[in-house]
């Protein structure tokens, strides 16, 4: 028997904390916006870019969730003629750059991603490396 054996068997629910990340961020397209946000993405309309199944309303859901959780801030911009809305990532947000490029890693390594593209497959890593600032 393990000594760690009680905390394991009582993982579940609220106090799992697998449990409250996956509710966090297993939302369909939570990851991929944040994703998105790391390469500079900021308005409504560039979200939906290259998601032809990512409504309007879904994606306005989707952000206000975020918002409302932490992960995103919503900064309205009003120059007096007409406003303008911006999402930045918080703090909390982009402490889930290990994850993400976790999903990368197996998505090229175990998933086949781009496996005929061996160059492609090498420099995406660098470049998905570089953006999350994994720390070697």
């Amino acid at each position: 028997m393990n000594e760690h054996d009680d905390i394991f068997e009582s993982w579940g629910g609220p106090d799992c904390p697998i449990d409250s990340t996956l509710d966090l961020i297993g939302r369909k397209w939570v990851i991929a916006i944040i994703r998105d946000m790391f390469v500079g993405k900021k308005h409504f309309s560039e979200f939906n870019k290259n998601k032809p199944n990512l409504t309007n309303s879904v994606l306005s859901d989707t952000l206000k969730f975020m918002v409302e959780n932490g992960l995103i801030e919503k900064v309205v911009k009003d120059d007096g003629k007409r406003s303008n809305t911006e999402y930045y990532l918080t703090d909390k947000a982009k402490k889930l750059n290990k994850i993400i490029y976790e999903m990368v890693l197996y998505g090229l390594d175990e998933l086949g991603c781009c496996e005929d593209l061996p160059k492609v497959k090498s420099n995406m890593k660098k470049a998905y490396h570089e953006l999350f600032e994994i720390e070697d």
